[in-house]
Order: structure tokens, then C-alpha cells, then sequence
């Protein structure tokens, strides 16, 4: 390895690293992935069968400092000594998205959707739309396929892609069709100087090199989202709200949505909208102004909005046992997303929470927490912040170490017309490997009851 240059270094080997990596073979460049942790079984048997050198356990400083360019994964920060030899160095570093993008297939439309809260369930019901409509579509990014593991095997007229801010802050010319920001809330703060405002010009990034034939979807009843729009240029803008009347975008009227784009109307009845709450509104509302706007059929928009199930680990209704119903919402890894999840049950609520912390403000949930939380479970292994913010708040507060001990506890303190619902509020890496693996915990000893 000592000596030999290649046109691209991979830093990170996870399906964002490997479909980058089997993008640049495909391309004819000459390419290396430089892991310091270990790399999936899936992941090594795949570059080896592509005959794709690689190591895992380190980064070889000599190695990647001779790559004429560096794909960073989404999970190393900037402020990792080796990515900041690598800039001083004058090699460019960007993310996977923009490696797929500058590599896209001629022709191909992109609607890329990001946001705080929403980001997945908005993206696989777009894509659902536009499967329903018999086009050749890819879904990726964050979540689904890598980008661009898509754009490497070809054959796709549109991609949907969920794009995390950390993807956005390694793009430079990515530009999608449809670009569509849900909101901004607080997440991720510890990886932005903990500034709103760092975090919130990240995810403007989806949008910085839109003009006049680029469409921007945007929540005007988004506070965070009404002050970025003044400092930003972003092509033609296509506003959605749940409070105000307007004449162009989407909008509720007489329980129904309302989309008007270019005098092109479509309507629909909130209560056949399979996806139920208010927050699941305005998702359905911007996948089917993405699908408008591709000029998808209107009954096929319809048709795609009454049938979509929802997503797991996300207000995902498991099982109700001796009364008692258990909710899986493990993807609520931020205030935000708790704040919805909490709205929308309506029955009593014996809520499990925690994880590591990213800053949080619990106060912004004070008000439903006093009317609807009888008790609550905290599950980490710090739960210092979580018990002091909600301690005269909450009745019962007790605390569990594991899955197996935090569903059991909040069975427990359960009675019968309860809801036990998981949403941490929290990443889960403190006992868990990802919110997957939590989410997976919890229905498992659910089961076991």
C-alpha cells in the first residue's frame, strides 16, 4: 500500500462508503476505503468482489494524504485531525451525495427532501407515488440505497432521496429538481458549535445552487424556515402550511389539502389520507406537490396517499397487550419529533426516554407532558438531565439500563386504555448500535411479554 496514489480515498465503509466506492470502480478510477473501525461483513465481501483494496482499524496518513480526492462518510465530523491534514493538504473532501451527483446519469430528475422531523416518512411516500405511477425511480440517500450505489447501476429517470445535514454539509454542486426543507428544529447541535443557526444554513445547502428551473418546497409556518428564506436565493418557491390560507403551494381549507401549482389543482380529503396526524399532513402534502410537479396523475397521487403504510420505528402501533398499547417511535431522536409522537396519542401515556443527549431544551415539552405523561422510564446510561428536567413534572419517574428492563418497568406502571410509547428523544449509541437496533429491542421484549 505504501507508495501507491489513488484518484479517490474513502474514508468510512458503510452503505454510504462502499456505494461510493463502487461508484468510482465503475467510473474507471482508481480507488482505496480507509475505515478506523471495522468494516460489516456485507460491506468487505462486496468490495472484494469488486476487487476494491481496502483497510479497516486505521487510516493510513500516507495513503489518504496522496488521494486526489477524498469521499468523507456523513458520521466523521470535520474537526477529525485527518480531514483537517487532508484541507490543509488542498485535497478536496465531499460527502457521497455529491460524488453521485457530479456522476449522474444524463437526464435524471432529483428530488431531494431534508428537514429536522419527516425527512423518511416524506421520502418513502414520494417514492411510493412515484412507483405507483410506473416511472423508473431510485430511493436513497439517507435512507434505502446510497445514491450513489443508484447512480452506479443506472437505469433510473428520477431519484427520491432523504438527505441528512451532515450529506449537505459535503455537497458543493449538487442540485436537485425539487428540493423540500420540512422544518428546522433543534438536532444535531453538538455537531454545529451548539448554533441554530450553523445547523439551519446546513440544510439551506440543499438549495445553494438553485435558479429559475429549480423548485423549492418550504414550510412557511416554520419560524426558523421564514428568517433562512430572506437570507437565501432559491429558484421558484413553493410554500406548504397548515394555518394560512395561500393562493400557490399547498394548504388546508374545509378539512381537505388543497395544492395549486401553476392553476394545476389537486384536492383531497384529510380523513382518507392513510398517514394520521397533523405532522403527517404536511408530509403528504409535500410528496404530493413533489408528484405534481413531475406531472403524475392526479388519481394516482390519490390512489398512492390512501395506501401507504407507515414507517417502522416511526408512531409505528405494535401491539396492544392485556390493554395496554405499545408504540414504537425510536426514530424521535430529537425533541421535535417527541413533541409530535406526544400530540398524537391521545390515551395516558407511560413514556420511555433517553439516550445521549444532543443538547435538548425539555422544556418545549412541558405542556404535554403535564397532560398526557403519567410516567416515565428513563433508558441510558445518563440520565441525569432527563430525571432533573421532569422531576415535579411527571408523577413516576424511574430508570432502566437496558430494553428488557425499561419495557417490563413501563408495563409495570401501565393499566389498562394506557399507551407505552417509546420516543427517546435521544440518539441511542449509548446502548445501542443505531435507532434501528433499539426499535428492533423494544418489540422484541414487547413480544416477550
Amino acid at each position: 500500500m505504501s507508495g501507491v496514489k489513488y484518484d479517490i480515498v474513502i474514508l468510512g465503509s458503510g452503505e454510504s462508503g462502499t456505494g461510493a466506492a463502487i461508484l468510482a470502480k465503475a467510473k474507471g478510477l482508481s480507488v482505496f476505503v480507509s475505515d478506523k473501525g471495522s468494516i460489516k461483513d456485507k460491506y468487505k465481501s462486496e468490495l472484494e468482489s469488486e476487487g476494491i483494496p481496502y483497510e479497516e482499524g486505521r487510516h493510513t496518513e500516507e495513503t489518504v494524504l496522496s488521494a486526489c480526492l477524498i469521499v468523507k462518510s456523513p458520521g466523521i465530523p470535520d474537526t477529525v485531525p485527518l480531514v483537517q491534514k487532508v484541507r490543509e493538504k488542498g485535497i478536496e473532501v465531499i460527502s457521497e451525495i455529491e460524488f453521485a451527483y457530479r456522476h449522474l446519469n444524463k437526464g435524471a430528475k432529483i428530488v431531494a427532501i431534508t428537514g429536522s422531523n419527516g425527512k423518511t416518512t416524506t421520502t418513502l411516500l414520494t417514492y411510493h407515488i412515484f412507483k405507483n405511477a410506473g416511472v423508473k425511480v431510485g430511493l436513497g440517500g439517507n435512507v434505502g440505497y446510497s445514491f450513489a450505489r443508484l447512480v452506479a447501476e443506472g437505469g433510473y429517470d428520477y431519484y427520491v432521496l432523504e438527505i441528512s445535514s451532515f450529506q449537505l454539509d459535503g455537497c458543493y454542486e449538487f442540485k436537485p429538481d425539487i428540493g423540500a426543507i420540512l422544518n428546522i428544529t433543534p438536532d444535531h447541535l453538538d455537531r454545529y458549535d451548539y448554533k441554530m443557526e450553523n445547523y439551519a444554513a446546513s440544510k439551506y445547502r440543499l438549495v445553494q445552487n438553485f435558479d429559475e428551473k429549480n423548485f423549492f418546497v418550504f414550510n412557511a409556518d416554520d419560524e426558523v424556515i421564514s428568517k433562512m428564506n430572506k437570507l437565501y436565493s432559491k429558484g421558484k418557491e413553493i410554500p406548504f402550511s397548515l394555518k394560512k390560507h395561500l393562493t400557490e403551494g399547498a394548504w388546508l381549507e374545509d378539512e381537505k389539502i388543497i395544492i395549486n401549482i401553476n392553476k394545476n389543482l389537486f384536492e383531497m380529503k384529510i380523513e382518507e389520507l392513510s398517514l394520521k396526524g397533523k405532522h403527517n399532513v404536511a408530509n403528504s402534502m409535500v410528496a404530493a406537490i413533489a408528484a405534481n410537479i413531475m406531472k403524475i396523475k392526479k388519481e394516482t397521487i390519490r390512489r398512492s396517499l390512501m395506501t401507504f403504510d407507515s414507517v417502522e420505528h416511526r408512531l409505528e402501533n405494535y401491539l396492544t397487550i392485556g390493554g395496554v398499547k405499545f408504540i414504537n417511535d425510536s426514530k424521535a431522536t430529537n425533541i421535535n419529533s417527541t413533541w409530535y409522537a406526544l400530540e398524537t396519542v391521545e390515551a395516558p401515556i407511560v413514556w420511555i426516554a433517553g439516550g445521549i443527549d444532543k443538547g435538548n431544551d425539555y422544556s418545549e415539552l412541558y405542556p404535554l407532558v403535564k397532560e398526557k405523561v403519567k410516567a416515565l422510564v428513563c433508558l441510558g446510561l445518563d440520565n441525569r438531565k432527563l430525571i432533573e428536567s421532569f422531576e415535579g413534572i411527571i408523577p413516576v419517574i424511574e430508570e432502566a439500563r437496558s430494553m428488557q428492563e425499561a419495557v417490563k418497568k413501563a408495563y409495570r406502571l401501565a393499566e389498562r386504555g394506557d399507551v407505552v410509547l417509546l420516543s427517546p428523544a435521544c440518539a441511542s449509541f449509548d446502548l445501542f448500535d443505531n435507532y434501528e437496533d433499539r426499535g428492533r429491542q423494544f418489540k422484541k421484549y414487547v413480544r416477550d411479554l
